[in-house]
């Protein structure tokens, strides 16, 4: 896992798009502004997004059911360090768990992928992505996790490969709601926060800013999680 520092943060989108100027452009299409300044507590956060082989020892030990695309219930071959996909909020939730961690909240899934580029489009700044950066716009599936450059942080797969389970609820208006410290999304809703776009999704997906969200219940090959941990707190005598 990689530590990921707390303090402030600018969270949400400061780069303008093309159709920002429109009155018919949805509002639903705004949820990334506005940009506010929020402050989280330290934290870890996987390096690499969950993959298939690891996914597979949760399977086994707890006998929960596989992703269904898995042949038999085994890992598709040459596949297992895929990032796992085709699992439901309530599976990722249930490995992290097994695993002694949590997802992440919305606001440390942005801070990790920010690092230190903050107010940038995207993990590595702001120039337009490149097969180096991040896998995305293919039609075969996701990379390895890891092959694609780690962000300033040592985090890789910030965007690409697959979208990212939250542990928050979805709201559209959210970030303007908020509370400065720790915010941890609405108390309930229909759906929960997704991020980073996938293999499927075409550059405009991936900016660290860009929101989208799933049914608990959803199982997706473009979708996928990391974990995270907390930073222990040391002790006053």
């Amino acid at each position: 896992m990689v530590f990921i520092p707390g303090g402030e943060f600018p969270r949400g989108r400061s780069h303008k798009l093309p159709d920002d100027g429109l009155k018919w452009f949805p509002e639903l299409l705004k949820d990334d502004q506005p940009v506010r300044t929020i402050r989280i507590d330290p934290f870890y956060l996987d390096a690499t997004e969950v993959t298939n082989d690891q996914y597979s020892q949760f399977v086994r030990a707890t006998r929960r059911k596989a992703p269904p695309h898995w042949p038999k219930g085994e890992v598709p071959p040459g596949r297992g360090r895929n990032p796992v996909a085709n699992v439901s909020w309530h599976d990722a939730a249930a490995y992290a768990k097994w695993a002694g961690k949590r997802l992440p909240t919305e606001a440390e899934w942005e801070r990790a992928c920010r690092g230190t580029a903050e107010r940038a489009t995207y993990p590595w700044g702001d120039r337009n992505p490149t097969a180096r950066d991040a896998r995305f716009n293919a039609v075969d599936g996701p990379w390895d996790a890891g092959k694609c450059a780690a962000n300033y942080l040592g985090l890789h797969d910030m965007a690409g490969n697959v979208w990212e389970w939250t542990a928050d609820w979805y709201g559209q208006h959210y970030y303007a709601e908020a509370p400065q410290v720790n915010p941890r999304g609405p108390e309930s809703g229909m759906y929960r926060a997704i991020r980073g776009g996938s293999w499927a999704d075409v550059a405009k997906y991936l900016p660290c800013a860009y929101r989208s969200w799933a049914r608990p219940a959803e199982q997706s090959p473009n979708i996928g999680f990391r974990c995270a941990r907390d930073f222990p707190r040391r002790r006053r005598d």
